[in-house]
């Protein structure tokens, strides 16, 4: 095989033979050198790539490690958030807990200093030995939902609480107690007596109270009013329905305050002192029914 050069200088074509074996060896040498020298480029390009990698890893992996750093950061703020909002949710709970307290033991009439809501309770103890670790986040969280816990159950035990004493005041508060005029006398107990008209032993039903005409007469508890007006031998009567059975009655009346329906408290005026009906004079005639019989109202008024 030969390969025909031509030079614009001489003019002349020169031949070279492939097939020669100097010729071979010189191309063969050429050959080498080339792939030797694209060898040593690829070489040097590729340690200046990989010197550039090198140096670029360790900004991806710093700037990867504060993405982790800001995300970890972010979650313990919420979590510490989270943990503030319910402190503040638990400190309002107690202060509500401390008010009801003061109350209960006001209205339960105990010694304050047995239950002081003023202050937190003493504590002591043994000196540490100085074992032992400071709180971390997920031990400030069992510990608060510990505590939130007893706080529920301590709300439920005083709202029971509350229920038992209002329960007692309101049945205090419908017990039948006190007298039914401010001034008065008793005239005429209950029980056998002359019959003040025909001169005839009977039995009476209330006690009477004498007292001045238009004299206020006052519930001796809290109900309903089931009648307000004439009845036959009462005169104007007013009749208050206390709940458990109990009835008062208050009779002779000069006039009546109230209405049927009307709600009445303990203390409160329901008619005025007056004459009316079977009466020989101002009073008021007063009983108390229990499951629709008369009783003696000494036991609720108080000898």
């Amino acid at each position: 095989m030969n390969v025909i050069f031509f030079s614009r200088r001489e003019g002349k074509a020169r031949h070279l033979n492939l097939s020669h074996p100097i010729t071979l060896v010189i191309v063969t040498i050429l050959g080498l050198g080339l792939l030797a020298s694209t060898f040593a480029l690829g070489l040097t390009l590729g340690g200046r790539s990989m010197a550039r990698m090198a140096l670029a890893n360790p900004t991806a992996a710093l700037r990867a490690e504060q993405a982790q750093i800001a995300a970890l950061k972010t979650q313990l703020q919420d979590r510490v958030d989270g943990l503030a909002m319910r402190l503040g949710l638990i400190d309002a709970h107690v202060i509500r807990l401390n008010a009801l307290g003061k109350r209960l033991t006001q209205m339960a009439n105990i010694n304050s200093r047995e239950f002081d809501f003023d202050s937190d309770p003493p504590q002591g103890g043994s000196e540490s030995d100085g074992v032992g670790r400071g709180a971390q986040i997920p031990d400030l969280s069992a510990m608060i939902e510990q505590l939130s816990r007893r706080i529920d159950s301590r709300s439920a035990q005083f709202s029971a609480l509350d229920n038992v004493i209002v329960g007692r005041q309101l049945l205090a508060e419908i017990k039948p107690s006190g007298r039914p005029v401010r001034d008065g006398y008793i005239s005429s107990y209950f029980g056998e007596r002359m019959d003040p008209f025909n001169g005839e032993e009977a039995f009476h039903k209330g006690v009477d109270f004498a007292s001045d005409t238009g004299t206020d007469v006052l519930a001796v508890a809290s109900g309903i009013v089931t009648w307000a007006g004439p009845r036959e031998g009462y005169g104007n009567l007013v009749e208050v329905n206390h709940g458990n059975g109990l009835v008062t009655r208050y009779a002779h009346a000069s006039k009546t305050l109230v209405s049927v329906g009307d709600e009445v408290e303990r203390g409160q005026a329901v008619a005025e002192v007056g004459s009316t009906g079977r009466s020989t004079g101002p009073h008021v005639h007063f009983e108390v029914l229990k499951d629709g019989r008369q009783i003696d109202p000494m036991g609720y008024v108080g000898r």
